[in-house]
């Protein structure tokens, strides 16, 4: 075995990355930056139906989108790679070979519905239904078969058993007894999900198999294997799978699986990062980390063995703290597309310069849990036309609080600067002189402004606004409600 660490990812491209693909992806990563080793992506294609370049690019995009970048590639793909197996069918052919060479796999010719009557009858005998080795004696010989397609199988020890000394869950055994002669390429010369993954992970010197635990019934199958070729078996880490609040396995009916669609709903790349390294692994009692304290802190020997439960509201609290701690350039460069989903149009974001920008992010920052969130409270401080809400209207814009605002509109145009300050003051010099709070006179012109009763502090807002703007909506919203 290799002494430098080697892990991969190998994802399917029969879709979308999900948040398990994801987080395994991560730990592989992790692990990898940790141990200053490599980390490789393999797309396994092998399943032409099913594997399409979309999901291709899809699961590139999701990755690049985390930060997790890779190591190695072939060079007809460049250093960037990725290793595509489809790309690698004669390996696979010439291993099959060689174990046939060798007495230690043969072809098979029973039909699938040879099979399947077998399978059926085991069945009402109250027998295993697994493969009865019948065409062992066949070995590589195919004389006579004529044009019936054959597939090659494994010839399996029957006797023993086999032991993954998991860094996860420990020890797992198995009888080989239950195991039958599995095929390694099937009648079209692809090769099965089995023996694929057994001969990449050989020729890429993978040192650490790190997968989720839906993959263990797979691990004897391919240790024999690996036995078979005669080659060092690598070490097996198996994450628990993710659960759903309910705790049955997380899908779709449990919101967003898809990584990109949480990418769509304004969560940042590294929140979810955090949030899916504490889904099954911990360091104290410590929630935040920084992509460098992951690194730094990551090991298999603090992965748990239960299954881990995805809540929603903790990855939105999360993704709250890490909206805070953006910086305002950052933020504004990012909710661009979400303020335009939200009704901004170009023409207002253009009119508009970086600075004001990101003085509109910063005041709306800290209050929003996601980046949909903020630029949709947020959007009424441009000058685009607001909803507003008829029943607060209704509430707060009374007959009494509208004389207010309009005599207060007056006292405003008189002011020497447009300021906050200058605005606080006079509402509180105004609130004292009537004996009200300062809240009696700023929640209308908030009402007002955003058509909301609850919005970051009135007068940063009203500044960034300007005066033709507030008094312009100010002045509808009268109208509106009178």
């Amino acid at each position: 075995m290799v002494s430098k660490v080697r892990v991969r990812f190998a994802p399917s491209p029969t879709g979308y990355l999900h948040v398990g693909g994801a987080r395994t992806a991560l730990y592989n990563w992790l692990f990898a930056r940790h141990e200053h080793g490599v980390f490789i992506l393999r797309i396994e294609d092998t399943d032409a139906e099913r594997s399409t370049d979309e999901s291709v690019t899809t699961i590139l995009d999701a990755l690049r989108w985390f930060g997790l970048d890779w190591d190695e590639g072939p060079e007809v793909g460049g250093p960037a790679g990725p290793y595509r197996q489809a790309e690698r069918l004669k390996l696979y052919q010439e291993h099959a070979q060689k174990l046939l060479d060798e007495g230690k796999a043969y072809y098979c010719t029973c039909t699938p519905e040879e099979l399947e009557a077998r399978r059926k009858a085991a069945l009402a005998a109250g027998t295993s239904p697994k493969y009865d080795g019948r065409c062992r004696e066949r070995g590589n010989d195919l004389t006579g078969v004529g044009g019936r397609g054959a597939v090659v199988r494994l010839q399996v020890r029957e006797e023993g058993s086999v032991e993954i000394a998991d860094l996860v869950h420990g020890p797992i055994r198995f009888e080989t007894a239950d195991l039958d002669d599995f095929i390694l390429l099937r009648s079209d010369g692809m090769p099965t999900y089995n023996f694929a993954v057994v001969i990449d992970d050989v020729l890429m010197e993978i040192s650490h198999v790190i997968r989720g635990d839906d993959h263990i019934s797979n691990t004897p199958r391919q240790i024999i294997l690996y036995e078979a070729l005669g080659l060092p078996i690598p070490r097996f880490a198996h994450i628990p799978m993710i659960l759903g609040p309910d705790r049955s396995r997380l899908s779709k009916r449990h919101g967003a699986t898809s990584v990109l669609a949480y990418q769509q709903m304004g969560y940042l790349p590294e929140a979810m990062v955090n949030y899916l390294a504490r889904l099954g692994w911990s360091h104290g009692d410590q929630e935040i980390f920084t992509q460098e304290e992951l690194v730094r802190r990551f090991s298999l020997e603090k992965v748990g063995k239960t299954p881990a439960v995805f809540d929603p509201v903790k990855l939105e609290w999360l993704n709250g703290q890490y909206i805070k701690r953006t910086a305002p350039d950052r933020l504004t460069t990012l909710l661009r597309p979400f303020w335009e989903a939200a009704g901004v149009s170009q023409q207002e974001l253009s009119q508009r310069d970086e600075a004001w920008s990101h003085r509109v992010a910063g005041l709306f920052q800290e209050r929003a849990r996601t980046l949909t969130e903020l630029a949709t409270s947020s959007r009424f401080v441009f000058d685009g036309k607001i909803e507003r809400d008829k029943a607060v209207a209704q509430k707060v814009l009374t007959t009494e609080t509208k004389e207010r605002v309009r005599a207060l509109l007056l006292e405003i145009e008189t002011l020497p600067t447009f300021t906050a300050a200058t605005l606080e003051s006079l509402f509180r010099m105004r609130a004292s002189a009537l004996g009200l709070k300062l809240v009696d006179l700023a929640q209308p012109f908030r009402v007002g402004l955003s058509g909301k009763s609850v919005s970051p502090p009135i007068f940063p807002i009203m500044e960034l606004m300007g005066w033709d703007a507030v008094r312009r909506r100010v002045e509808e919203a009268l109208e509106e409600e009178g």
